[in-house]
């Protein structure tokens, strides 16, 4: 009997322990915790899907879903709710890594719809900024205060005449909603609480280490202007300059390419043989067009689907109508809606077996890649020694506020197939490390003591995350990388190499202006 209490006795204190071990180390940042799960459904308006689960700090080669996914449950995920719970894995890496550059491109945030449903009142959104009025966020005050300073920055034209809040009671078509604007206030204080301990940018940044660029349209400068307030809270308008993006490419002069639209054409009639070759699709569309009383064709050209995922996000009635007579009221249904979205889902699926897409994108995105990896491979010059860095600083932080047909082909360039269309808010994050091992192996040989093995492909590597996962080893430059090696990273000559001459593969080419110019569809 003695020995049973002292063995339970044992067991108990062993316990103990152990959980006290467990909470000192996890306080410490020793070993590292795991935020709490939620599934992040990621959707979008021409019906891209997939379904992106919480994930541990360990790379996590996830195996592409086969069951069908549900268009409800895909359109509430391109809604990008901001209250939910969020695994974000920005600036999460092993030790012995510098972080040297971060480059970031967001999608506006929720917007009011761009079209209107013939016969329909227009969804009841105010687009004034309020924070006693849902959703809010803790920096949203400071927010609204701040941007009235913004005559202190400088500001590229078009952007000085675009407000900098949503202001209107009735939103306008496009307009950037309260809800759009707590989005990227969070996605900012997000990657701010990232990239904290690493210092990126230091408390007195110069004008020439930040660079925040945008399209004209007030939905893509406002969502910037609140992403750059969580990131960087009351940040020094007379340090910032706003860029002017003339195309939703981000291409700047490097725009003219008819090889590109020709792909973008031919990719359109593949989308329009599909939509007359779906029986289902037409019913759905002729049976709401005689819900709504108007033609079929007056329906497909308002594009319903913008208008009714608006009343979804916003937790707002489907779109309802009287007879004639007044004594009949008849609304728009979720199976209609459905009924849209899975041809959505459809379309996606067949535009990525088909191709042209990828092409289109290849050539739409080339522009801004190649700026990208400009930009990059002069921040590891300049790291390693073999150039000299520019007075106030180099580039460390770009920010690119864009839209979905910015974000979309940028993925699919990348080969990231699986990522879909990007939901209200999405962000896609490029990181630049640089391995200090190499360089304190280096030190350690010189004083007799050895070097650690040095990565075979240089001692510059990228991370490629989008909404917080982290893709590198899905993109199309690293997707081959020997997995069973120790190095955590992929090379940025890989996708240096990738940008300047591999991605022109997909179009039988070896360079842009060849791609571009000497191709025919």
């Amino acid at each position: 009997m003695l020995a049973r209490n002292c063995f339970l006795f044992l067991v108990v204190v062993s316990g103990v322990a152990l959980a006290i071990i467990c909470f000192s180390l996890q306080f410490f940042n020793l070993i590292p915790t795991t935020p709490l799960v939620e599934e992040r459904l990621l959707q979008a308006a021409d019906g891209a899907v997939r379904i992106a689960q919480g994930k541990s700090r360990k790379r996590v080669f996830p195996v592409p879903h086969t069951q069908k996914p549900n268009p409800l449950s895909e359109a509430y995920g391109y809604c990008n709710t901001p209250s939910h719970t969020e695994q974000a894995w920005e600036g999460h890496i092993p030790a012995d890594y510098k972080l040297l550059s971060v480059q970031v491109m967001i999608r506006h945030g929720d917007r009011y719809p761009l079209y209107a449903i013939p016969k329909t009142k227009r969804p009841a959104i105010n687009c004034t900024l309020s924070i006693s009025r849902n959703p809010t966020h803790p920096l949203l005050r400071a927010f609204i205060s701040h941007m009235g300073l913004g005559g202190q920055g400088r500001w590229e034209s078009p952007l000085a005449s675009i407000p900098r809040l949503p202001n209107h009671n009735t939103c306008e078509m496009g307009e950037l909603t309260q809800t759009g604007v707590v989005q990227q206030l969070h996605n900012g204080k997000i990657l701010r609480q990232a990239y904290r301990p690493h210092s990126l940018i230091p408390s007195d940044w110069s004008p020439q280490q930040v660079w925040v660029e945008t399209t004209g349209k007030s939905r893509t400068l406002q969502s910037g202007l609140a992403f750059l307030y969580g990131f960087l809270p009351k940040f020094d308008w007379k340090k910032l300059t706003l860029h002017s993006q003339w195309s939703t490419l981000f291409c700047g002069s490097a725009c003219d390419c008819p090889a590109r639209n020709r792909y973008l054409e031919e990719d359109q009639r593949r989308q329009y043989r599909l939509r007359l070759a779906d029986k289902e699709l037409e019913r759905t569309y002729v049976d709401m067009a005689s819900t709504l009383d108007i033609p079929t064709r007056n329906l497909r050209a308002a594009n319903p689907i913008d208008s009714l995922l608006c009343h979804l996000c916003h937790n707002l009635s489907f779109p309802c109508v009287f007879t004639k007579d007044g004594s009949t009221k008849r609304c728009l249904s979720t199976a209609q809606f459905a009924g849209i979205r899975r041809h959505q889902l459809d379309n996606e699926k067949d535009r990525t077996k088909m191709g042209l897409y990828r092409k289109y994108a290849i050539l739409a995105m080339y522009p801004y890649l190649n700026r990208t990896a400009n930009k990059m491979e002069r921040v590891a010059k300049v790291a390693a020694g073999t150039r000299k860095p520019r007075a106030g600083g180099e580039e460390v932080f770009t920010l690119s506020s864009a839209h979905d047909v910015t974000m979309a082909p940028l993925l699919s360039a990348l080969g990231l197939e699986k990522a879909r269309f990007p939901p209200f808010a999405a962000r896609l994050v490029l990181e630049m490390w640089e391995s200090t091992s190499v360089k304190q192996g280096q030190q350690g040989q010189k004083a007799g003591k050895g070097e650690r093995s040095k990565p075979k492909d240089g001692e510059f590597f990228i991370r490629l995350l989008y909404n917080g996962e982290d893709v590198t080893y899905q993109t199309a430059f690293c997707s081959s990388f020997d997995r069973s090696t120790s190095q955590p990273l992929c090379s940025l000559k890989k996708f240096i190499s990738f940008v300047r001459r591999d991605m022109f593969n997909v179009v039988n080419a070896t360079s842009y202006r060849e791609a571009c110019y000497s191709h025919t569809v």
